[in-house]
């Protein structure tokens, strides 16, 4: 890790690159000289209560609906020990290595805006950790995100204690044991610091963040694998010209249309039958693009806005302010990153549902203008793509029960003092499987159109959709005949997630 670069952790300027690049392990992440001087600031206004006795929410008060039992001064380091391992009530799959790495890196950036009034210690220790590549088992179900993340911000605190486990890469051992190895001592918590680790929005916003940043490739995916279906149907890509796009004004579906007409310049198919083909107009799959693609190019931006400031968003409760005033509030509550979530599950939906169809029409003997039955070699003796077109519906189906949003749900939690919450953790999950299930999508669409494209020989097709092509065949062959194509679909979905489509 030492030879990667490094980005400063200040709880200001973090962005979604940033934090990709620290998530995915192509970047450490060290504490800024500011933010350690703020640390320092607001600790010594929690320290400065501590000595005065006075009830504060959380730093010496108990917590939620006990919130009005004084806690004496010789047991408040007991209570954050006793916060922590309360808190520590996940279950279901674990998240994923680069999820947990963000949420590592958010909550650390939390603490260096240094309104969480915790020691410096406790984000130079959760860098080290990140450096080290250390990082706990967490949960993904166990968070409605109204106290913010409490049960997987917990699993992240418990292990910085020293209890329970990390991980070191791939290996699972006990936490104290991965602590040692890699020289970082764990972390005897003093007042509000318990509470500063895992109050907050950082575990739906790490998730939500990488998915969000995963949407972006897609969209650009799609619009290379809706053209290059376009070709191979011989598709007009008239319907693409501004004029119409701008008599509309709706400018996510006037940038689609410009990069679809950017993307089919120079086809020679295109030319083939520009003169004397009786059809007057292409279905909405091939037509619309513009205006199904468009929309959530505009919903990608939305939710990058929300989650662009959520990532250096204070979240903790109380807040100590810059004047030494500590101030209870609900900034912890996850509304923002929930409805950003359930909005771009629903536009990727969008992205799924279109790119199936023009999956069918490729495969589609009434519908494929002129390509073998489901793109087979010998259509009767070899199924060719029949059943790769049932897998499409079946991921696709699956995104329309996903996108039911879940930011519209609420339980009351503590007592009824929670009483209402977001569901954000499990927006962000759901995202999290719309982008996987497009992402498949997508690569079957591609694969397809590969294939019909190559049913045009000798004719070929744009220099950037020839491109496309080529790099399908990099990395699957065409279907001569029937084959098992499972591993292909993944390998393709694989190399989306990589961007390796965007031409």
């Amino acid at each position: 890790m030492s030879t990667l670069p490094a980005i400063t952790v200040d709880g200001r300027s973090l962005t979604l690159a940033a934090l990709r690049d620290v998530a995915e392990g192509r970047a450490r992440a060290t504490l800024g000289a500011d933010a350690r001087e703020r640390m320092v600031a607001s600790r010594r206004v929690v320290d400065g209560i501590v000595a005065s006795g006075a009830p504060v929410y959380g730093v010496t008060t108990g917590f939620g609906k006990m919130s009005d039992v004084r806690i004496p001064g010789d047991k408040l380091a007991e209570l954050q020990v006793n916060l922590v391992r309360s808190h520590v009530v996940g279950v279901g799959p674990l998240l994923a290595r680069r999820e947990v790495r963000a949420m590592m890196l958010l909550r650390a950036n939390v603490l260096a805006a240094g309104y969480s009034g915790a020691r410096p210690l406790l984000a130079d220790s959760i860098l080290a950790m990140l450096n080290a590549d250390l990082w706990p088992p967490v949960p993904e179900q166990g968070s409605v995100g109204a106290s913010g993340d409490l049960a997987p911000l917990a699993h992240l605190a418990l292990s910085l204690i020293g209890e329970g486990d990390l991980f070191h890469g791939d290996d699972r051992m006990p936490a104290a044991q991965a602590l040692a190895a890699a020289d970082i001592a764990p972390v005897t918590l003093a007042s509000k610091e318990g509470l500063a680790l895992i109050n907050g929005t950082q575990a739906h916003t790490g998730v939500a963040s990488l998915a969000l940043l995963d949407a972006e490739t897609l969209w650009q995916t799609a619009q290379v694998a809706g053209a290059a279906t376009l070709d191979a149907l011989m598709g007009t890509p008239d319907a693409f010209d501004d004029r119409i796009h701008a008599a509309r004004g709706q400018p996510g579906q006037r940038e689609s249309a410009r990069r679809l007409m950017e993307l089919l310049e120079g086809s020679a198919i295109r030319e083939s039958h520009r003169v004397g083909d009786p059809r007057v107009q292409d279905a909405y799959a091939l037509r619309c693009m513009p205006q199904v693609h468009g929309p959530v190019l505009e919903a990608i931006g939305f939710v990058k806005g929300i989650l662009s400031r959520e990532i250096t968003a204070a979240t903790d409760n109380p807040l100590v302010l810059p004047d030494g005033t500590l101030i209870s509030g609900g900034n912890f509550h996850g509304q923002a990153g929930a409805l950003a979530s359930d909005v771009l599950a629903i536009a990727l939906t969008n992205l799924a549902t279109i790119s199936e169809r023009r999956i069918d029409r490729l495969v589609n003997p009434d519908l494929n203008e002129g390509l073998p039955a489901f793109l087979a070699q010998d259509p009767g003796l070899h199924s060719g793509y029949m059943i790769a077109q049932v897998t499409a519906a079946a991921l696709t189906s699956e995104c329309k029960a996903l996108a039911h949003p879940a930011s519209v749900d609420t339980i009351p939690t503590d007592g009824g003092k929670e009483d209402v919450v977001p569901m954000a953790m499990g927006a962000a999950v759901k995202l999290r499987r719309v982008v996987h299930n497009v992402a498949h999508v997508l690569a079957i669409e591609l694969m397809c159109a590969a294939q019909g494209i190559e049913y045009r020989r000798p004719l070929t097709s744009s220099a950037r959709i020839e491109e496309a092509v080529a790099r399908v065949r990099r990395i699957v062959p065409r279907l001569e005949a029937d084959r098992v194509v499972a591993g292909d679909i993944a390998a393709l979905a694989s190399a989306i997630r990589s961007a390796t489509f965007i031409v």
